[in-house]
């Protein structure tokens, strides 16, 4: 697991870039890394200071970070980490299922008729997944499912998709329960194909691909106990 504490060089980064973006990015790096452990209190003042920026963006990042369920704000006290894990996967991803087999159906036609930014992303999964990039797995196999989603042209369903913070959910699940499985090329590419061929039940496809993640989660963690 990286270890994602904040540095000098952050700030500049920051600098360059959108600042609730940056910020939410490094606050994730630090969950992920067990910098604030589950029920630890993040400081947002002392985070404005670690990164040379003021106080507001860094509440709206962790108010971004709440809505996601992984931070809560608890009265005088401030944010704290909550404790998560596959009970959490089990509410989201259902719904995230739900949205992809709409946005299949509704991209469907446009897919078949130029599936090129499926394709790409297939290409860079492939190569990712032959490097053992798990990061890179992540990017490519998220902007794949984003593509699907852009290609239905719903913008309720686009805002809806993306305040459930897939990325955010994508990186928790390979780095905490061993998601590496459906960030694969292979799943990736036969979907596409579905896509191509007009196969009627691809948005079933798409949405038993979602489910898969939070089943594979369930079997790991039995695995373990």
């Amino acid at each position: 697991m990286v270890d994602r504490s904040v540095t000098p060089d952050d700030g500049a980064e920051i600098a360059r870039n959108p600042l609730r973006e940056q910020i939410r990015r490094v606050l994730v790096e630090g969950l992920l890394s067990g910098r604030w452990k589950p029920g630890e209190r993040i400081v947002e003042r002392r985070i404005a200071v670690e990164l040379n920026v003021s106080q507001a963006p860094v509440r709206e990042a962790l108010r971004e970070l709440e809505t996601l369920r992984l931070i809560e704000s608890v009265p005088n006290k401030g944010a704290r980490v909550r404790e998560f894990g596959v009970a959490d996967m089990a509410e989201i991803y259902p719904v995230r299922a739900g949205l992809e087999r709409v946005a299949a159906e509704l991209a469907a036609e446009r897919l078949a008729a130029d599936p090129a930014p499926l394709l790409r992303e297939v290409d860079a999964l492939r190569r990712a997944t032959a490097a053992g990039d798990v990061e890179e797995q992540i990017k490519h196999s998220v902007e794949f499912h984003r593509e699907i989603v852009l290609a239905a042209r719903n913008g309720v369903l686009m805002h809806t998709w993306e305040s459930l913070g897939v990325e955010v959910w994508t990186r928790l699940s390979v780095r905490w329960l061993n998601m590496e499985l459906h960030a694969k090329a292979a799943d990736h590419a036969q979907i596409t194909e579905a896509f191509i061929a007009r196969d009627p039940a691809v948005g079933r496809m798409l949405s038993d691909h979602v489910h898969n993640y939070v089943d594979a989660a369930m079997k790991s963690r039995t695995a373990e106990h």
